[in-house]
């Protein structure tokens, strides 16, 4: 009967075992499941794109150009275009007077850079013209090289629109909002 008792004994002690790694064993699924999901949610959270970085993925450019360029109303960055150097000489009955420059053209988009392209032999036989009725005195002050700036500007749009020169709009140092060439800068110029 004492070997009845063990068997009995034993059968208690397993029942015990059990009970405890089942416990130990359901307590450790869950932390995993915890931590699979909680991983998983915060993977998603992250990853996840928020409707501002959507609106700025829908623009053609850039990101960060497009959606500056639609709050301030602009769809694209200026495009700039550098004429060959002009060495011309000046008016002058004292001396002999010479300039030399290096305009770059603002341009209001790509299709214009194309145009000004095709007809650059007429749009530099017309700087060459303006340049070469000056005098060394119309360009000595910043007034004399806007206005310079400008006739340049007015000149080469009459030739990309097909219209006549405007001499009022040479006295404008901004030119229309639709106009091809929006402004003339000057990288050199140098009067000698």
């Amino acid at each position: 009967m004492a070997d009845a008792k063990k068997p009995e004994a034993a059968a208690d002690g397993e029942e015990v075992v059990p009970k405890k790694k089942s416990k130990l064993l359901l307590i450790i699924i869950i932390g995993v499941l915890v931590l699979v999901l909680g991983g998983g949610g915060l993977t998603y959270l992250l990853l996840k794109k928020s409707p501002k970085d959507e609106e700025l993925d829908e623009g053609d450019g850039p990101p960060a150009k497009s959606a500056k360029a639609k709050k301030k109303g602009v769809e694209a960055p200026p495009i700039f275009v550098k004429l060959e150097p002009f060495v011309v000489k000046l008016q002058s009955v004292e001396q002999e007077s010479y300039v030399q420059t290096l305009p770059e053209l603002k341009l209001l988009d790509a299709p214009v850079a194309d145009q000004v392209k095709l007809l650059m032999p007429e749009i530099r036989h017309k700087v060459l013209m303006i340049l070469a009725g000056k005098k060394p005195s119309d360009l000595s002050t910043p007034e004399g090289l806007q206005l310079l700036a400008n006739q340049i500007r007015v000149s080469i749009n009459a030739s990309l629109t097909g219209e006549r020169v405007n001499p009022v709009l040479e006295k404008q140092d901004v030119a229309d909002p639709g106009a091809p060439v929006q402004a003339v800068y000057f990288s050199s110029l140098i009067v000698q």
